[in-house]
């Protein structure tokens, strides 16, 4: 396992499923285990007690509990007022042992840090067998990197192995695992058959430093994405928060550029992009939390959504140039933006963006 655990805690109704007996197996042996009655489990996901980081205590925790409600919904950033991909987002977790400085958990789940993972999560497959039954004909991304990284506790877990054993029989449903690790241990074990995306969110080395604590390195993500390519997956490539800092445009063409030169433009699914956004109480929470990270202190206003923006020239000049490297690249890569009104959208690419069910065909089959 690449990340530490101080305490593992094990709802007593989960304490035979199959899950918890592979975590339990895999844990080192000095990782303290409690049985919790399934009434006392919301106390064992609040924050520790006295701790000087309540949020990255939290982190450290894992909570193995039954899910009670849908696995399955619309993305929370697709909403009238933005330009939508039509994703849907499978919550297996909770939580996240990577610590990025702009997170949005850091507020989302300030109430309840610990790392969460569902025990039934296989009851999820019920909830996609009956979208896709009443829904015959269209073709749905779905991914499970919004409330956790798909893949941040895999070699534990080895759920992606059940995702991607469910997903590769289901010709109109496409698994997007989005991740900023390398780890791909359990995926080089599968076959996809072509309907399992992994997706990378990536950023600058200077981003990276400063910001993305206990990630994968860029290149490292990379390379992780030219082996799943290599043995039958899909890529694709978030670039998600574009952050503008002095030399901003630079090191996003030398990052691109990395990227071309070990995974060929016709392979790239798509790539998306998105600037950084931060609510005030996200805002007022990261800086507490990493005082210290200049990328947190840019030229930003209050927008009409209520967010903090990086100001709208310097977001639309990282835009631009991004999109620009990556139409020179040599091949159509299917490009969108995150969180952003149409008109964002048509500064960019020139052109309004397509209706979400459509874009989201085109995402989910490429």
């Amino acid at each position: 396992m690449k990340f530490d655990l101080d305490a593992v805690f094990v709802e007593h109704g989960c304490a035979g499923s199959a899950l918890a007996t592979r975590i339990l197996g895999a844990l080192a042996r000095d990782v303290p285990v409690t049985h919790v009655a399934d009434s006392d489990t919301r106390e064992a996901t609040r924050p520790a007690p006295g701790a000087p980081d309540p949020f990255g205590a939290g982190k450290r925790r894992l909570v193995i509990a039954r899910r009670k409600t849908p696995f399955l919904a619309p993305c929370p950033a697709g909403s009238s007022e933005f330009a939508c991909c039509g994703y849907l987002v499978l919550t297996l977790a909770s939580n996240c042992p990577m610590d990025c400085s702009y997170c949005f958990l850091q507020e989302f789940l300030a109430d309840n840090p610990s790392f969460q993972v569902y025990a039934n999560f296989a009851d999820s497959f019920d909830e996609l067998d009956r979208l896709a039954a009443n829904a015959r004909g269209r073709i749905f991304r779905v991914g499970t990197g919004d409330l956790a990284d798909s893949l941040a506790f895999d070699s534990i877990t080895s759920i992606s192995r059940d995702l991607i054993d469910f997903f590769a029989s289901r010709e109109n449903l496409t698994l997007e695992l989005k991740t900023k690790t390398d780890e791909i241990e359990n995926l080089l074990a599968m076959d996809p058959r072509g309907r399992v995306l992994v997706s990378w969110t990536l950023s600058p080395d200077a981003v990276y430093r400063s910001s993305e604590h206990l990630a994968a390195p860029p290149s490292a993500r990379i390379a992780a994405a030219r082996a799943v390519l290599d043995a039958g997956y899909r890529v694709a490539f978030h670039f998600d928060p574009l952050i503008a800092y002095p030399g901003a445009e630079r090191d996003y063409i030398l990052l691109i550029d990395e990227l071309l030169d070990v995974v060929p433009p016709k392979q790239i699914s798509f790539v998306s992009m998105g600037g950084l956004r931060m609510t005030p109480g996200l805002r007022g929470a990261a800086r507490s939390r990493f005082p210290g990270d200049p990328m947190l202190c840019g030229e930003d206003v209050l927008a009409s959504d209520g967010r903090f923006r990086t100001f709208t020239p310097l977001r639309l000049s990282l835009y631009r140039t991004l999109a620009d490297r990556f139409r020179k690249a040599g091949a159509e890569i299917p490009s969108y933006l995150c969180m952003e009104p149409a008109s964002v959208h048509e500064s960019v690419f020139g052109a309004p963006p397509v209706r979400p069910a459509i874009i989201g065909k085109r995402l989910a089959r490429g």
